[in-house]
């Protein structure tokens, strides 16, 4: 059931199923079922050709009877712009010859005057009265009509969308990346004088609303020694996408019995009282700036935390109050 739930919520799907329900009620359920095309009182010109020759025959038998010319004229002429052709091959044909002569004779045919001419009133398809069954009909039709075009908008709805998704930017976590990848490591007095252990580089972009970034810390032997890692910590506004205010960054060790946590707030919120008091619950607060370094120290373990890369959004929102893009550097050292 959630499947089809799923299913029924793509406007592709919709426009496919409602152009195949307004094609069933329409063409099978209403045009073959309820209310089938029936032919009746069809006019003489409407008949097959041979049907046409033998309806002629039998208006030349009429008119040999009871010598009307106006009737057989009428009749010759509901034939249309055959009526000349077939006459004339009547006349080649012994039995009606001599007939079809006083007939044509009667009507004052001239060979090739005749063109297609109305039918004969009194065989026309009668004219076709509106009754309920046909109102609602009609009603059904127009209904079925309406269907297929909304499947038809879905349909269209559905490839614009998705041309525009083609065409729209890649996910901010996607271009987070090379960011991440295009910065040089630092070198750092605020820990040992040698290299460090293990790097990591973190990068955000707003619009990465799940931006979590954790990484194992392992011995150069493979041996298990921690986590570290920066994450969402505040948020500011209403809205999508999030607008971040302040990340915390943490380093976990496996020898000891808490995490480490450090604030790293925006210029608006770090000065502004109830946002700092808020998130000093979080961990030490510390404000964002270009080059910034952040030390966290467990029992056995040293990480510097680096502002390669940062910039602040612009909007309604106060200056400086939330994050376009922040780069981070994660050094850590094995403490002796």
């Amino acid at each position: 059931m959630d499947a089809i739930r799923e299913q029924v919520k793509k406007p592709f799907v919709v426009g496919i199923a409602g152009f195949i329900i307004g094609l069933i009620l329409g063409w099978f359920v209403i045009g073959w079922g309820l209310w089938p095309v029936q032919w009746s009182d069809a006019a003489p010109q409407h008949l097959r050709q041979d049907l046409k020759a033998d309806y002629l025959r039998m208006a030349i038998d009429s008119y040999t009877q009871n010598k009307d010319a106006t009737l057989a004229k009428q009749r010759f002429e509901a034939l249309g712009e055959d009526a000349n052709s077939i006459l004339a091959q009547i006349e080649t044909e012994p039995q009606y010859q001599a007939q079809a002569l006083v007939f044509s004779a009667a009507i004052q045919v001239t060979p090739g005057a005749i063109g297609p001419l109305p039918p004969e009133s009194g065989i026309t398809p009668e004219e076709e009265k509106p009754t309920g069954g046909s109102l609602i009909r009609n009603v059904l039709l127009v209904m079925c009509g309406a269907v297929l075009l909304v499947a038809a908008g879905l349909v269209a709805l559905y490839l614009l969308r998705k041309r525009q998704v083609g065409e729209r930017s890649i996910p901010p976590a996607m271009q987070a990346q090379p960011a991440a990848h295009d910065v040089e490591w630092g070198g750092y007095e605020a820990g040992s004088q040698e290299a460090p252990m293990i790097q990591f580089m973190a990068s955000y972009k707003l619009g990465d609303d799940l931006f979590d970034d954790s990484f194992s810390i392992d011995s150069p032997a493979g041996e298990f020694l921690g986590e570290c890692g920066v994450g969402i910590s505040e948020t500011i506004g209403v809205g999508d996408p999030k607008k971040v205010t302040a990340f915390e960054a943490w380093l976990f060790d496996k020898n000891d019995i808490q995490t480490v946590t450090k604030v790293l707030m925006s210029e608006h919120a770090f000065h502004d009282e109830t946002i700092y008091q808020r998130l000093a619950a979080k961990g030490e607060p510390i404000l964002a700036e270009p080059g910034a370094q952040i030390v966290l120290e467990t029992q056995t373990l040293q990480m510097v935390v680096r502002v390669v890369d940062m910039g602040y959004g612009d909007g309604a929102l106060p200056a400086h109050s939330y994050f376009d893009r922040l780069v981070l550097e994660l050094a850590v050292w094995a403490k002796g």
